[in-house]
């Protein structure tokens, strides 16, 4: 399990190369660069080419690229073109508003989704099954933008209960994004947990447990659950990663002072330093969720963790 976990963090190289360039080269090809955005009103042409030596600007863009690179491999994520700070420091700085966003999603996503995934399968073919069915499309088909104005709309404007926006009235803040990014992870979840466990509550064992007098909530919970944990955690792993790199929709509707927003302000104003730094942090943290719930699939089948197992003993063998 140590030589796959190695392999799959060399692999962030070639990612990182990959994302970083694509992305500067599309903001390359944007219209508009950081000079566009200065307030050129008392400044003379010289001070304009000032500006232009000063941001590489006369340089090819495969130069800064590089340049950006040389100095990201070195451990440099640079500073912004705009504010002059760190983009490390503003990075962690803002990391800790879009975990909790994340983290307080996927608990209402998967506090929903796997009790009425389980709920459907158990009756399917009925109303209550159509009915599961029907939300969950729905709430993969809505737009993330839209589910924020409703919600806004409603909750703040109409009944008043929650603010619109921010994060300085505390938790009662994070209620409306947490629950606007959650719906569509909710929806995803409870789909695969209806289709995984179709799959396992007819199968041979389920019948034998039953057989043996072991209590259909146990049934449930142990064998059936146990063994459609599998695709369940690859569904939840990739919303949860795809919620940490697509955080920019919820934190820009709700005014959440985090990464996303952090991105979407630095595209906005042409500031490609922290453009690329914040993608290539979030590239790295999607990977390594990705990871951990390759790992995780170890801890949860038996079958998987005596694979790693005989794979090691296997290259023992043979050096030996």
């Amino acid at each position: 399990m140590l030589r796959y976990t190695l392999i799959r963090i060399l692999w962030l190289i070639p990612i990182i190369l990959a994302v970083s360039f694509i992305v500067y080269a599309l903001l390359d090809l944007a219209p508009g660069t950081i000079v566009d955005t200065i307030n050129k009103d008392d400044m003379t042409p010289e001070d304009v080419q000032r500006l232009i030596q000063q941001y590489n600007l006369d340089k090819p863009m495969i130069y800064r690229y590089g340049l950006y690179m040389y100095h990201l491999f070195q451990g440099d994520l640079g500073v912004s073109d705009v504010s002059k700070i760190s983009v490390w420091d503003t990075y962690i700085g803002r990391l800790p508003n879009t975990l909790l966003l994340t983290a307080a999603s996927l608990l209402i996503g998967v506090a929903c989704a796997i009790p009425m995934g389980i709920f459907a399968a158990k009756r399917s073919g009925r109303i209550a099954d159509n009915a599961v069915t029907t939300f969950s499309l729905i709430g993969i088909s809505m737009p993330t933008f839209w589910v924020g104005l409703l919600l806004i709309l409603l909750f703040s404007l109409v009944l008043g209960w929650l603010p619109a926006g921010g994060n300085r009235a505390g938790i009662r803040s994070l209620i409306l994004p947490a629950v606007c990014s959650g719906l569509g992870l909710m929806a995803s979840a409870t789909r695969q947990t209806r289709s995984s466990m179709l799959e396992v509550l007819n199968a041979d064992y389920l019948r034998t447990a039953r057989a043996k007098g072991v209590s259909e909530k146990m049934v449930i919970r142990r064998h059936a659950l146990g063994n459609a944990w599998i695709p369940i955690l690859t569904t939840l792993g990739g919303s949860l990663a795809f919620s940490i790199a697509g955080s920019a929709i919820v934190e820009s509707v709700f005014a959440w002072p985090g990464v996303g927003r952090m991105v979407v302000e630095a595209v906005n104003a042409r500031d490609v330093t922290t453009t690329l730094g914040c993608t290539i942090m979030t590239t790295f943290l999607y990977v390594l969720v990705q990871l951990l719930v390759d790992l995780m699939y170890a801890l949860v089948d038996p079958r998987i963790r005596s694979s790693f197992s005989n794979a090691g003993r296997k290259r023992r063998v043979r050096a030996a």
